[in-house]
């Protein structure tokens, strides 16, 4: 049996992720900064290295073997651990610099960053954040694999075994038609919604089971030929008076929300609703600096939530 080379680079094992991701050399090489020729010859090193074949190469395409997607697998792990040790280096030396990589739900992310972007800046301006949207799997997923360093969310996931902290917690709102026979009164009871046709997001979404637990005692409508891939969207379609939904708070108060032909009821005490929370891992290098930005992105929203109130 012949030994293993022990010597095996860490650069050699990014240059494998970013192939078996991409499944192609060029692509692979343009995201690593490096030439076609580098790329390979680095990936033929590591072949010889381990002893075993990575990739099946052929004149019309490039295939990652099975064996290779399980030694990626296994990279990506070293990598972020290798992330962890210079950030944990990076960190001790200043704790509110470098990059911070934070992933955001899609019903969160486009109506939380505009209020909190600038209260981070002026707050961490050495801080490079890096904001990504993803799905609750996915972004638990990244997470628990280093790709993340905060994950804002929903509090439909189970934090055990993360850190966590809430950020803010908001009412569900109903859109209606702007002529819907429900715009007469100033607040709604669940059972109002009783034989509505509610429009909902895709599946994936937390705020689809949320809005279908919300509405779990009433009857309702739901399209099997429509789903909506984002609020803005279901947005539209209330507006066309296909139908009615759920919007949550901060969507709800952002200027898109209080477009024409929508009309937008609070229900009535006690109000359902949602609590966004920042799950991290406990072992971050960066959890010192992840909890003083949640601290601040609560901040920030309690006092823009204060400012409304006094209007």
């Amino acid at each position: 049996m012949k030994a293993i080379n022990s010597g095996v680079s860490v650069r050699a094992l990014g240059y494998l992720v970013a192939l078996a991701e991409e499944n192609h050399f060029g692509r692979a090489a343009e995201r690593c900064f490096v030439s076609q020729p580098t790329l390979s010859a680095q990936i033929k090193k590591l072949e010889e290295q381990l002893g075993v074949q990575l990739v099946e190469r052929n004149q019309r395409r490039v295939m990652v073997t099975e064996l290779g997607h399980e030694i990626a697998d296994r990279a990506r792990l070293v990598l972020n651990g290798v992330e962890e040790i210079v950030e944990a280096a990076r960190s001790h030396q200043d704790p509110l610099a470098g990059e911070l990589r934070v992933g955001l739900i899609p019903t969160v992310a486009p109506y939380l960053l505009p209020r909190v972007t600038a209260a981070l800046r002026r707050a961490f301006p050495e801080l490079r954040l890096m904001l990504l949207e993803y799905q609750t799997d996915d972004l638990m997923e990244k997470l628990a694999e280093g790709a993340l360093d905060l994950a804002v969310v929903a509090d439909t996931v189970d934090p055990e075994g993360f850190g966590c902290q809430t950020l803010l917690e908001e009412d569900f709102v109903v859109a209606l038609p702007a002529d819907h026979r429900l715009t007469g009164r100033q607040r709604l009871k669940i059972s109002d919604l009783d034989d509505e046709t509610l429009l909902l997001l895709e599946e994936g979404h937390c705020l689809t089971d949320q809005t279908l637990e919300v509405c779990s005692h009433i009857r309702v409508d739901q399209p099997q030929d429509f789903r909506a891939t984002s609020l803005e969207t279901l947005r539209q379609m209330v507006a066309a008076g296909v139908g009615i939904t759920l919007l949550p708070e901060l969507a709800a108060n952002y200027p898109t929300g209080k477009g024409s032909g929508i009309a937008l009821r609070p229900f009535q005490q006690p109000r359902p609703g949602r609590r966004i929370i920042g799950l991290w891992r406990k072992t971050s290098p960066r959890r010192a600096t992840i909890e003083l930005v949640c601290q601040s992105i609560r901040d920030t929203v309690s006092a823009a939530a204060r400012s409304r109130t006094r209007r």
